[in-house]
């Protein structure tokens, strides 16, 4: 019994001095109370970009699913020129429909034509008879107008002159009337010829565009029927060489992008960057779930057509720069001390930096800021801070005990890449 006491006295006084030690722990020399622990950021120098990070879609230019090319006649495709992947030019014959009864219509048509055209002639000497018989008709009136006066002639035979007059006036109407009845007709039978003409030149499918075929609807002796609009037969790309990436970046991101900046994406079949510029920033927006977006479109270089419509692109546009800045983390623009820790005094308006002065107690810099990445931030006109450690944060116990298993970690351990780190900073892409 007496020696279970005196392992429980001796159990007691080590459980004392352990936690006198521990509360000791956070006293200085002399029992005094410690100041307080920061951490620290060191002002360097850097390069900063800040970038509007989106998704798009790669298109052929002008055109989000390429340029349909459709069969405006009914018929039966006697031939097909070109196939998938197929290079094209603008004006080449693509494809070809039976043309055997546009053809027989075409020179019906021509033939009509030709009839009104001998009709108009026809008219044209109808009227030349019926004014000869009118200018006759005419003297032979004046002649027995003037015999009539003189006596010389029965009223009854002036009165015919007269009638013979106005019957031959009415005949040159009719007969100018006749003349534009025909030259109607021959208006009428031109636009017949045209239409025909037309209908015959659209049996030819021609490529509007240089470019290459990307899907084809019809194969060979297949018949299409074209009602009100046009039956599509092929589907071309313009040429791939230059192509356009469709973006949709949200109301807030769209304030800072500008027709001409620098883009770079990456395509999820290359293991390389690409590189653009913003060419349209359009006005058509679209909500989803209560987030507005805005269409961008942005113009790359595709010179071995490695790129292909529809692919998903992951964008970084390049909304501003800075190079070989003075820079700060962005954690240290967000520090606010607590009021005994730091110097006494009013504070000065603007954003500051915070820094140990003497005593210890922290003292504000204002500082300009400049572009920022959501990461470092730069600071524009203050060149003697560079290489100062400026303060980001107290020192937590959290923050202590990983720091304490940093500088214990085991070498073998697994390390994992630490996520959002240098985000927003676009990188150089391979050229």
């Amino acid at each position: 019994m007496k020696n279970c006491s005196i392992v429980r006295l001796l159990d007691c006084t080590v459980v004392l001095i352990v936690g006198l030690c521990l509360a000791g722990c956070d006293k200085g020399p002399m029992g005094k109370e410690k100041g307080p622990q920061f951490r620290f950021a060191t002002v360097g120098r850097a390069n900063v970009v800040r970038t509007v990070e989106a998704t798009g879609t790669v298109t052929p230019r002008n055109t989000k699913a390429g340029i349909p090319v459709g069969a405006q006649v009914n018929g039966r495709i006697i031939k097909l020129f070109v196939d998938y992947n197929s290079v094209v030019t603008n004006g080449q014959v693509v494809a070809l429909i039976d043309p055997l009864v546009y053809e027989a219509t075409y020179k019906s048509a021509v033939a009509q034509l030709h009839v009104n055209e001998a009709n108009v002639r026809v008219r044209e000497a109808a009227i030349k008879t019926a004014e000869a018989e009118l200018t006759l008709a005419e003297k032979t009136y004046a002649r027995k107008k003037v015999l009539a006066e003189k006596s010389m002639a029965p009223v009854a035979e002036l009165d015919s002159a007269e009638e013979a007059l106005a019957s031959s006036r009415a005949a040159v109407d009719s007969a100018k009337a006749s003349l534009m009845s025909a030259q109607a007709s021959v208006e009428q039978s031109k636009a017949s010829v045209s239409k025909a003409k037309a209908d015959l030149d659209y049996c030819t499918l021609r490529s509007p565009v240089n470019g290459i075929v990307v899907d084809r609807k019809v194969e060979e002796g297949e018949t299409v029927v074209s009602s009100y609009n046009a039956v599509p037969v092929l589907t071309i790309a313009e040429d791939l060489q230059v192509i356009w990436v469709e973006a949709t970046v949200p109301e807030a991101d769209v304030g800072n992008i500008r027709i001409g900046q620098e883009v770079t994406f990456t395509a999820d079949a290359y293991r390389r960057k690409f590189k653009g510029k913003v060419k349209q920033i359009r006005k058509a927006h679209t909500t989803t779930n209560n987030v507005v977006t805005y269409p961008i479109i942005i113009e790359a270089e595709n010179p071995d057509e490695m790129l292909f419509p529809g692919m998903t692109a992951t964008l970084s546009i390049e909304t501003a720069r800075a190079e070989n800045a003075i820079t700060v983390s962005a954690a240290a623009l967000r520090f606010r001390p607590k009021p005994e820790d730091r110097e006494e005094g009013e504070l000065p308006r603007g954003r500051k930096l915070w820094i140990v002065g003497e005593g210890g107690k922290l003292k504000p810099v204002v500082v300009t800021e400049g572009v920022s990445d959501t990461t470092n931030v730069e600071i524009k006109g203050h060149d003697e801070l560079e290489g100062k450690d400026v303060v980001i944060g107290y020192e937590t116990a959290a923050t202590l005990a990983a720091k304490k298993d940093d500088e214990t970690t085991n070498p073998f351990k697994q390390k994992f890449p630490q996520r959002g780190k240098n985000k927003g900073t676009a990188p150089e892409p391979k050229k």
